[in-house]
């Protein structure tokens, strides 16, 4: 026997069937102005899916697109064998920046990797043969490390790409120096060789090395008495500049031109043959020493890349040469074009390693 159908009954009968009207088990048709409703949602729902899809879609590059240049490097590492602040670092940044400017470069990666006045940095790009996306910059100061850090590498294991620049060292103390010139320098130095301490931005053999060494001998002094203490680039010289926990540093102009100009330091002598514009500063030569020496920075790359990498090194920085932005550069920092392209350099690399030995040898350091 049925129970009885109450009220009560009914609602919850209701309730069910309206629960269950859109379950996939059973579909019921729209009917009137609900259908009409449902066919607008579907019709917009499949137009915006439509815009969706046209949005998502990346354009498509056609000959009269703004691709880029096509002889425009990308995804250029620069290798730094120094630490940030050094004249590799500002050399290497300076180059990348004035490329970018100039749309000759993009998403390019400058990385430090300091140590072994350079030969670190020259161990790992030897290391990367065939490479051609790498570069490190460097300069006579990896010349001269190769030798006193008896490294098995040398610069003539690498693909020589550019000589950029020639920049004169300079003589500075911290502004509350008791030494307010060369000669003043020199004698407390000559009276107290090994109180009088010097730092330098590289290792020993490194240019900030072999221009103090050269002056000793100048002025009457044994280089092997000298108490120089190296220091990984410019930069973290500076702060045992600034700090007097050296008597007198030397280091590139480009590297201190702006606590030049802020009064921070005081510039002693330039090491150049003239006058540096914007430096009141005399010539070793001009402050009685009979010493002139020049630095120079340039570019390698790995042995052992392609011909087409290297030639599409070599004509990048060819390019970067003749850009104002290039120009604007040296002159902002002081350096003077040494242009030297390719095969030229290596010949340049080639006397400089002869040099560089015999000057080490000269002054008893190797």
């Amino acid at each position: 026997m049925k129970p009885p159908v109450t009220r009560k009954t009914e609602r919850n009968l209701r309730s069910a069937r309206a629960t269950s009207r859109f379950t996939p088990e059973q579909h019921v048709e729209p009917r009137g102005r609900e259908a009409g409703i449902t066919v607008s949602v579907k019709v917009w729902v499949a137009v915006a899916t439509a815009l969706l899809a046209v949005l998502l879609v990346p354009p498509l590059l056609t000959p009269g697109a703004d691709s880029g240049d096509a002889n425009q490097v990308r995804a250029l590492r620069v290798l730094v064998p120094n630490a940030p602040g050094g004249g590799y670092d500002i050399t290497a940044r300076t180059a990348a920046k004035a490329m970018e400017d100039a749309d000759l470069l993009r998403n390019a990666e400058v990385f430090n990797l300091p140590g072994a006045g350079g030969t670190v940095g020259l161990g790992r790009t030897v290391g990367e043969r065939g490479n051609g996306k790498l570069i490190m910059s460097m300069g006579l100061g990896v010349v001269g490390a190769v030798y006193t850090n008896k490294s098995p590498n040398s610069l003539l294991d690498t693909t020589p790409i550019a000589k950029l620049i020639e920049e004169p060292d300079i003589v500075v103390v911290a502004k509350d120096s008791p030494y307010t010139s060369m000669q003043q320098l020199v004698d407390a130095w000559k009276a107290n060789p090994g109180t009088v301490t010097v730092g330098g931005g590289s290792a020993p053999g490194g240019p900030d090395h072999l221009a103090p060494m050269l002056i000793a001998k100048a002025v009457g002094l044994q280089p092997k008495t000298v108490n120089y203490i190296p220091f990984d680039g410019g930069g973290e010289l500076l702060a045992s500049v600034l700090g007097g926990k050296v008597a007198f540093g030397v280091s590139g102009v480009g590297e201190y031109r702006d606590q030049i100009q802020a009064g921070t330091l005081r510039v002693l002598a330039v090491t150049s043959k003239d006058r540096i514009q914007g430096i009141d500063a005399p010539t070793l030569k001009q402050a009685g020493v009979d010493v002139e020496f020049t630095n120079w920075r340039g570019i390698i790359a790995p042995p052992g890349i392609t011909q087409t990498d290297r030639d599409k090194l070599v004509d990048l920085f060819g390019r970067l040469h003749q850009t104002p932005q290039w120009a604007e550069a040296l002159q902002r920092n002081g350096w003077t074009d040494a242009f030297a392209p390719g095969d030229e350099f290596r010949t340049f690399l080639e006397n400089e390693n002869k040099r560089v030995a015999t000057v080490l040898k000269d002054l008893g350091l190797a």
